[in-house]
């Protein structure tokens, strides 16, 4: 989602302020750093990030603070960089050919609503491209700070989705990525009057676009996982048979502690009717150990998940106590405390070595097995393509010429690691 509000970003500067970009800080006259706040770290390194840039820039170049960042820490950020010219929120990335005329100016309004705004157009991968279907969240997970940087969720309207989708198409973007918080809750709500349509419908209409070969998403939320989105998803051809679906913790009571809606077993159940339905699927998850309570008992449920799903990429973290979340005002209570972090370590390091573990079992399988594969880039010197199979895998295949744009069925002969190896079949 960053780095398609810094695509917006870029092309806004382009078309409007006549900027270029450049890989040479010392000669911009505009550095823009782009922030998450969703981790502590992230948001610790930003003023390091700062004072290095503010020591090599020319003299009269400014430096803008844009992201979650941004919006969570507003004219802090101001009061403690002076080399700070402004500060640009999540949820006002299309005001960006303002701000930088300012000076020392924050604007960072969560509640503005730029849902219908059509941002000028540059996307320089023309085989992949990325479009965003909401903005916001809804969602009160205990843990999670984006709905105070990004805001409440509204849905962008259909007719600009699929104007932007044929655009890409027609351009020779053979696969789009749809963005979201929480991409099956589209419809929900919008701005103003506009169609009625919800995720599964979306997709479908999107799907009947000639020239667009592919159709991924990130992220959905298991709880808006009915049997009627399932369906679609198993069904239509277009749509990648790779989803990602953050479980956050497998234990029942630290998922409703976490105000995650769903319980382990619905987990479960949904990854189940997707599995019957396509066996090849592949599953990715995000998962946080050492959340407030957390028992050994509560980290073996997540263990248990692990091992029932066998998820094919996995996001893990210790948990981090963020500003404005329902957690860390427990913690400043002291009506829970943080577990012990050598504890949290150890359990990230056995989630983590499972994982790995269940990886190379389940790559070695793939050995003889035919996929269908997005040729994205062709290395001439040493005769390799190299692209994503339909359930993401990374492939790397032994070719003679350039085919860089084909989806090709490449037959596996070899695991390295996370990369399959194969042969034009």
């Amino acid at each position: 989602m960053n780095e398609r509000d810094s695509a917006h970003i870029i092309a806004e500067l382009e078309e409007k302020e006549s900027y270029q970009l450049t890989e040479n800080p010392q000669e911009a006259d505009l550095i823009l750093i782009n922030t998450c706040s969703v981790r502590e770290k992230p948001e610790k390194k930003l003023f390091s990030e700062i004072g290095q840039y503010a020591k090599i820039k020319k003299g009269d170049a400014k430096i803008g603070i844009c992201g979650c960042t941004a919006s969570h820490l507003g004219d802090k950020i101001l009061k403690r960089s002076k080399a700070v010219d402004f500060v640009l929120g999540a949820r006002n990335v299309s005001k960006i050919s303002q701000i930088i005329h300012q000076n020392r100016v924050a604007w960072v309004d969560i509640d503005y609503d730029d849902s219908t705004y059509v941002f000028s157009q540059n996307q320089h991968s023309a085989l992949k491209g990325m479009i965003n279907i909401s903005i916001g969240c809804d969602k009160k997970c205990t843990y999670c700070i984006v709905p105070h940087t990004r805001g409440n969720e509204i849905s962008i309207p259909s007719d600009l989705i699929l104007q932007e989708a044929r655009r890409l198409a027609e351009s020779g973007t053979k696969e789009i990525l749809l963005l979201g918080q929480n991409v099956n809750n589209y419809g929900r709500r919008f701005s103003g009057a506009h169609r009625a349509i919800n995720f599964t419908q979306l997709l479908n209409e999107i799907s009947q676009i000639n020239g667009l070969e592919r159709i991924r998403f990130t992220s959905p939320h298991p709880l808006h996982m009915d049997d009627e989105f399932i369906l679609e998803f198993a069904q239509n051809p277009k749509i990648c048979k790779a989803i990602h679906m953050p479980l956050q913790s497998g234990s029942s009571e630290i998922l409703r502690k976490m105000k995650r809606g769903y319980s382990k077993e619905w987990f479960l159940n949904r990854v189940e009717k997707m599995r019957h339905l396509i066996p090849e699927l592949s599953i990715g998850t995000d998962i946080i150990v050492g959340f407030p309570t957390e028992s050994e008992d509560d980290f073996l449920e997540t263990l248990d998940v692990l091992e029932k799903v066998r998820f094919d990429t996995l996001y893990s973290f210790i948990y981090s106590s963020r500003p404005h979340t329902e957690a860390h005002h427990w913690l400043e209570m002291e009506q829970v405390h943080l577990i012990d972090e050598e504890i949290a370590k150890e359990r990230l390091m056995r989630l983590k070595d499972r994982h790995k573990e269940i990886l190379t079992q389940d790559n070695a399988k793939q050995v003889g097995r035919i996929h269908k594969v997005l040729v994205e880039s062709y290395d001439a010197q040493n005769l390799w393509l190299e692209g994503r199979s339909d359930t993401n895998k990374l492939v790397r295949i032994k070719a003679g010429r350039d085919l860089v744009g084909s989806l090709c069925n490449v037959r596996i002969t070899e695991v390295k690691g996370a990369q399959l190896i194969g042969e034009l079949a």
